[in-house]
C-alpha cells in the first residue's frame, strides 16, 4: 500500500496555468510560483466581482481522535467527485502549519487518493505565506522593544505589553519567557511568550481581511498595550501598520494548487481551530464563490470548534451563506467518543459505537441550530466492517439526516461520488435559513453563555475574576459588539479533553481573554488549552527526510 506521499509524488501534475484557465482565470491573473503554484492578483477579483456567487458547502467534523477524521480528505474528495458527475466546483482550504506536520496530525494536503498537490511544498513552506505573517508578527514585537528601549514616548508599561511573538513550530519551551537581558544596550528586560503562528492575530487578520488596505487598516488596529496610565496602545500609535502590510503584499493573495485529479483549489490562511478561528481566507472563498457553481470549504476540528466559528465569526463578518453543512464522522471517532481507549479503536466493537453516536447526533442538532441542512459523510477507513457503517447509516436514516459512504481516501474522486449526489441533492432542496445564534448587541458575557450551552451543552460558565476584569475593560473600550472566539479542547464538547461523547452537567471555565481589535474578535481562553503546543514524545519529524536527490520522504 503506498503512503499518502508516495501517492503524490506519483501524480502527473498539470502545469498550473492549465488549472487556471479550467477555472476561468486569466493568465494575466496569476503570479507563477514555479509549474504547480500560483498567487491569484485582486485583478481577478475585480473582474469577476459582477458574477452571482454560487453554492457555499461546510466540512465539518465530530469530536475527533489525536489523528484527525479526514476532513481536509472529504472535502478534497468531494471537489475531485463533484467533477466526475459535471459539477463545476472549486474547493477553499487552509494551508497546513510545521507544527502539525513535524508533531503528530501531519499534514493539511488531504490523504490517500484525496490530496493536494504539490504535497511537499504544500506542508513545508509553500508559497512562503506562514513566514511573512511571523515575520510581520514579530516585526511589531521588534518595534515595542525598541520604542521602550528608545525613550518610550508613549508610556508603554514592560509590564502590561500584550503581543506575544511567534513561530510556526511547536516548541513548549518558548510558551514563557524573559527578554531584555544583559544589560541596557539589550533592551528592557520584561516577561514575554510565544504563541503558534497560526493562532496568531496577524494570521486571523489575514484570513478575514478584504483586502491589502483593509489589512493594513486591521494592522493599525492591533491592541498592543496598555501605558502607565491605563490607556490603550494600537499598532498605529507605533506608526508599524506600513511596514507590517509591506511584508505581507503577496501574502494576502490567494494559492492556486490542484487535487491529484487536476481540479483546481484555492489554498489561503492556516489558523487553528481551537485557539484561532480555524477557518481559510474570505478572499479565496468569495473567489471560489465566483469561479464555481459550488464552492467547498472546510473549518478546523469538530463542529463545536470550527463550524461554530466559521458561522459565528467568518460568515457574520464577510456576509456568507452557506447552503450546506456535511458532517464528517469515521466509525474509530465514534468508538473513541463511545469509550473505548485509542489503542482498541481498530477493533470492532458495536456497542462502543452505539455509545459513541450521542457525540454525533450533537452535532447534527448544532448545525440544525444555524438553519442548515446536514449531511453526514462516513469516512471509511480499511478497518470498519460492514456492521459498523451499517449502524452508523441506520441511526442517520432514523434521525432523518441524509448520510453517505466516503471512499475517497482509498478511490479518490469515484469514491465520492455517493456523498456528492447527497450533497446535490440537498442543495437542490435550497432549505437552508442560516443565521448565527446570538447579535452583534448581546453582551460577551452571554456570547460566552450562548455558545457554551446552545452548542457545547454546558451546564453551567464560571468566567474566572481576571477574564471578568478583561471583558468589561474590552467593553468600556467600545469592542462589545465583537463575536467571540473560544478557544477550546479539539476532543471534546467541554473543556476537559477527557470527557467524550455528549457529556452533562459539565462548567465550561474561561480563565482568561484577550482583545483581538484587529482581527475583530474577542478570544476567550478554556480549559487547559495551550496557545503553543509542545512536540509529543516520538514526533513526526523523527521519520522526515531528504536524499541527495531532494526527494522527501516521511511526509503524511
Amino acid at each position: 500500500m503506498l503512503t499518502d506521499i508516495e501517492i503524490a509524488q506519483s501524480c502527473q501534475m498539470q502545469p498550473i496555468t492549465e488549472v487556471a484557465q479550467k477555472a476561468g482565470l486569466r493568465p494575466e491573473e496569476l503570479e507563477l510560483y514555479g509549474r504547480y503554484k500560483a498567487k491569484i492578483t485582486p485583478e481577478a477579483m475585480t473582474r469577476l466581482a459582477d458574477k452571482p456567487d454560487g453554492k457555499l458547502v461546510l466540512v465539518t467534523a465530530i469530536n475527533p481522535t489525536p489523528a484527525g477524521e479526514g476532513k481536509t480528505t472529504t472535502t478534497v474528495g468531494l471537489g475531485q467527485a463533484m467533477a466526475h458527475l459535471g459539477q463545476n466546483a472549486v474547493i477553499a482550504l487552509r494551508e497546513p502549519s510545521l507544527g502539525p506536520v513535524f508533531g503528530v496530525k501531519g499534514g493539511a494536503a488531504g490523504g490517500g487518493y484525496a490530496q493536494v498537490v504539490p504535497m511537499e511544498d504544500i506542508n513545508l513552506h509553500f508559497t512562503g505565506d506562514m513566514h511573512a505573517i511571523t515575520a510581520a508578527n514579530n516585526l511589531l514585537c521588534a518595534m515595542i522593544d525598541n520604542h521602550i528601549q528608545q525613550g518610550n514616548s508613549l508610556g508603554i508599561d514592560p509590564r502590561r505589553v500584550l503581543f506575544p511573538r511567534v513561530m510556526d513550530m511547536n516548541d513548549r519551551s518558548l510558551r514563557n519567557i524573559t527578554i531584555g537581558l544583559g544589560g541596557k544596550a539589550n533592551g528592557t528586560p520584561r516577561e514575554d511568550h510565544f504563541m503558534i503562528t497560526v493562532a496568531s492575530e496577524i494570521m486571523a487578520i489575514l484570513c478575514l481581511a478584504s483586502d491589502l488596505e483593509d489589512l493594513k487598516t486591521r494592522f493599525g488596529a492591533i491592541l498592543v498595550a496598555y501605558t502607565y496610565q491605563n490607556r490603550p496602545i494600537y499598532a498605529r500609535d507605533l506608526k508599524a501598520e506600513g511596514a507590517m502590510a509591506a511584508l505581507m503584499k503577496d501574502a494576502i493573495k490567494p494559492n492556486l494548487v490542484q487535487t491529484l485529479e487536476g481540479t483546481p483549489c484555492l489554498m489561503h490562511g492556516g489558523p487553528f481551530a481551537n485557539i484561532a478561528h480555524g477557518c481559510n481566507s474570505v478572499q479565496a472563498t468569495r473567489l471560489a464563490l465566483k469561479l464555481g457553481d459550488i464552492t467547498i470549504t472546510e473549518a478546523g476540528f469538530g463542529a463545536d470548534l470550527g463550524a461554530e466559528k466559521f458561522l459565528d465569526i467568518k460568515c457574520r463578518k464577510a456576509g456568507l451563506t452557506p447552503s450546506c453543512v456535511v458532517l464528517v464522522a469515521t466509525v474509530r471517532a465514534l468508538k473513541y467518543n463511545g469509550g473505548v481507549a485509542k489503542t482498541d479503536l481498530n477493533t470492532p466493537n458495536l456497542e462502543a459505537l452505539a455509545n459513541g453516536m450521542a457525540n454525533l447526533d450533537a452535532h447534527m442538532e448544532n448545525i440544525q441550530k444555524y438553519g442548515l441542512p446536514v449531511v453526514v459523510a462516513i469516512n471509511a477507513f480499511p478497518t470498519d466492517t460492514p456492521e459498523e457503517m451499517e449502524l452508523i447509516r441506520r441511526h442517520c436514516q432514523e434521525k432523518g439526516v441524509p448520510v453517505a459512504l466516503s471512499e475517497v481516501f482509498a478511490k479518490g474522486g469515484p469514491g465520492g461520488e455517493a456523498l456528492a449526489k447527497e450533497v446535490l441533492a440537498t442543495l437542490k432542496e435550497d432549505k437552508a435559513q442560516f443565521a448565527p445564534i446570538y447579535p452583534d448587541e448581546m453582551s460577551l458575557e452571554d456570547k460566552i453563555e450562548t455558545i457554551a450551552k446552545t452548542i457545547y451543552g454546558a451546564a453551567d460558565v464560571c468566567i474566572l475574576p481576571a477574564a471578568a476584569k478583561e471583558l468589561k475593560k474590552i467593553a468600556n473600550l467600545g469592542y462589545g459588539n465583537l463575536p467571540v472566539c473560544m478557544a477550546k479542547t479539539q476532543y471534546s464538547l467541554s473543556d476537559d479533553p477527557d470527557l467524550l461523547g455528549r457529556p452533562t452537567g459539565f462548567q465550561i471555565t474561561v480563565r482568561s481573554v484577550r482583545l483581538a481589535a484587529g482581527a475583530g474578535f474577542v478570544v476567550c481562553e478554556t480549559g487547559a488549552i495551550m496557545t503553543m503546543p509542545g512536540l509529543p514524545k516520538l514526533p513526526a519529524a523523527e521519520k522526515i527526510d531528504v536524499n541527495n536527490a531532494g526527494k522527501i520522504t516521511g511526509l503524511f
